[in-house]
């Protein structure tokens, strides 16, 4: 089965990057993916998948199999681009690879689908909206999609500097990422009587310094930092009474998060109403750390062995950005949940306006997906002679 597996991504090639170029260039953001969502059901359809939309936000799960003959598979793909000027005009596009992480869900469903794989098990088709904005991977387990989980699969494109096209590894080490806005209430004056008016930019100053001088395990990756800051008018003769800051917080591990938070929220909150002024903090959105599972990481090595070959496998790849596929870990520690980094050549970087990468790569992606799966649904001896299987 695993050859004939390979067999059909090759054969495909020209289709799989047929479905990558149309999510490429109809590219929407965080919430409002309708085209895409749209696209995706039709295709759900064709496989005769049935499949589960949401009347107040985007994306669709789909469900192949029945959980009472088997574990259930989550396999999740990520389907918003990012809005970024591009040649001097504002658009969304796919810099992210989101488009790939789409093409090879969906074609690593047709090739199983295709070869007459039944799965022993449930497999739920997970198209997740709005993970560049922290908050599509909570929706769905608002949702109740990931209740009956047991093992979670997904995939992220990486770039060049940390895996080359042909090569794989069985996990992404994420970090945890928090992205913190804060609000200054002060009291305008004139310049010449600063002591009639509390300025904001005291305030601002000295929440710098604070946040700057918060100090967390030196052995262990943290970092916060005032990356936004705005205050005052025209008028320079005016003491300013609003402003507004951002703040990010990167740690690799989600408890050295919890704890760095706390230290920030103090430092911020005491330093900048330290003049009297009003300071709020919120937080615009969050990334929850990766948690490795030894279990899973072994089995899709395999899987990239498999595929690729035994040169192919890379250890974990160990990254401070976020990815809000680690909430489902997060708030189901029974799944068994991993992403797989997938080499490309991706240049010049994640982000990148003009990101690039080499698109033979989707045919690995479709190939280890497709054999994981497999390997997860395979039947044991005991059960069921594999060779009679309907594969």
């Amino acid at each position: 089965m695993i050859e004939r597996i390979k067999n059909w991504v090759d054969e495909n090639k020209d289709l799989i990057k047929l479905t990558y170029h149309h999510f490429h260039t109809n590219a929407e953001i965080s919430w409002k993916e309708k085209v895409t969502t749209e696209y995706l059901c039709k295709q759900l359809e064709y496989l005769e998948i049935p499949f589960e939309r949401f009347e107040d936000h985007t994306g669709v799960v789909g469900y192949w199999g029945n959980k009472e003959h088997g574990p259930t598979i989550g396999i999740r793909a990520d389907i918003d681009a990012l809005w970024q000027l591009v040649d001097g005009e504002w658009k969304a596009i796919h810099s992210c690879g989101h488009d790939a992480h789409m093409t090879m869900v969906l074609h690593t469903i047709f090739c199983l689908k295709e070869l007459g794989f039944h799965p022993r098990g449930l497999i739920k088709i997970i198209f997740q909206p709005a993970e560049e904005s922290g908050k599509g991977a909570m929706a769905l387990i608002d949702k109740g999609i990931a209740d009956d989980i047991d093992y979670l699969l997904g995939i992220h494109v990486r770039p060049i500097h940390e895996l080359r096209f042909g090569q794989a590894s069985p996990a992404i080490y994420h970090g945890a990422t928090t992205l913190l806005k804060g609000k200054i209430q002060g009291i305008q004056a004139h310049g010449s009587r600063p002591n009639l008016g509390i300025n904001v930019v005291d305030s601002l100053g000295a929440i710098i310094q604070a946040v700057n001088s918060v100090k967390t395990d030196p052995t262990l990756s943290a970092s916060a930092k005032i990356t936004m800051v705005q205050a005052g008018g025209n008028n320079i003769n005016v003491i300013p009474d609003y402003a507004e800051f951002g703040i990010d917080v990167r740690a690799q591990q989600n408890d050295v998060m919890d704890d760095l938070i706390r230290k920030v929220e103090y430092a911020v909150l005491s330093s900048g109403s330290a003049n009297r002024a009003k300071v709020e903090l919120e937080t615009l959105g969050s990334m929850s750390a990766a948690e490795p599972d030894p279990q899973i990481e072994e089995l899709v090595g395999s899987a990239i062995i498999e595929a690729l070959g035994h040169d192919a496998i890379i250890p974990p790849v160990t990254t401070p950005g976020g990815e809000d596929f680690h909430f489902y870990k997060k708030n189901f520690p029974n799944i068994k949940a991993t992403m797989v980094g997938l080499g490309t050549d991706l240049q010049p970087g994640l982000h990148h306006p003009n990101m690039n990468f080499n698109l033979g790569s989707l045919q690995n992606g479709v190939k280890i997906l497709s054999i994981t799966i497999l390997k997860l649904l395979k039947p044991q001896v005991k059960d069921i002679n594999c060779e009679s299987l309907p594969l």
